[in-house]
């Protein structure tokens, strides 16, 4: 029985210096990444901006920087961690400031007002547009939320969500998801360490328990020895 445990003891602390090697590969490739990421990021230079009191401000203004926020959190329902939103460090290269920033362009998309200029006069179900300048607000649409058919809102639509602000939006995108699968690596790092950490303590634990456990045995077996006549 002891020596079965002692085997058992040793798979142990087998199992877990693999799990531990294994979680310092994650890490290491995770780390990879990460600096990546950063370098990237670092090479783009988007900033947020923040005041002097470490608030964040959009065009100078906290009242603009909290409405984004309040699209961000209540409106997406996205779970900001405060933690990545640092005055000393504004690169945007962390998850909740990639989703900030595509919050600030979807923001001013949402907020904007549009100029469509028609040429000659047209008539859409029954309604004549006279030919001149129109103003459309964009009033919190998003681009499948137009009639594209309508001859005001169709260009609208083309002007407010343009190719440039769908590319940006879709790079912040991917940014994001970037940068929450980089934390989930190193959770997921962490985690097969500590698998194999307890793993090779519990290891070692066995083997010491049932190497500490023949030793009286051995001695009982000296004294019990017969002495020759």
């Amino acid at each position: 029985m002891t020596g079965r445990l002692r085997g058992l003891g040793v798979v142990l602390g087998l199992m877990g210096l693999l799990f531990i090697a294994g979680g310092s590969y994650a890490f290491a490739k995770t780390q990879e990444g990460t600096n990546s990421l950063n370098a990237l990021s670092a090479a783009q230079g988007v900033k947020l901006t923040y005041n002097e009191q470490g608030q964040l401000v959009d065009r100078g203004e906290t009242a603009e920087a909290e409405s984004i926020m309040s699209l961000l959190k209540n409106d997406w329902g996205y779970p900001v961690n405060a933690g990545d939103l640092n005055p000393n460090d504004p690169i945007v290269n962390t998850a909740t400031e990639y989703m900030y920033q595509m919050a600030t362009i979807t923001y001013h998309t949402l907020h904007s007002t549009q100029t469509v200029v028609l040429t000659k006069p047209v008539v859409y179900k029954g309604e004549t547009f006279a030919a001149g300048e129109y103003k459309l607000d964009v009033n919190g649409r998003y681009f499948s939320q137009f009639d594209r058919s309508h001859p005001i809102e169709g260009p609208a639509r083309d002007k407010a969500w343009s190719g440039t602000a769908h590319a940006l939006i879709a790079e912040l995108g991917v940014g994001t998801a970037t940068a929450s699968a980089l934390q989930l690596g190193l959770g997921i790092a962490a985690l097969f360490a500590g698998i194999g950490l307890l793993a090779l303590i519990a290891g070692i634990g066995l083997v010491w328990a049932t190497q500490a456990k023949r030793e009286p045995a051995a001695k009982l077996a000296l004294q019990l020895k017969p002495t020759p006549a």
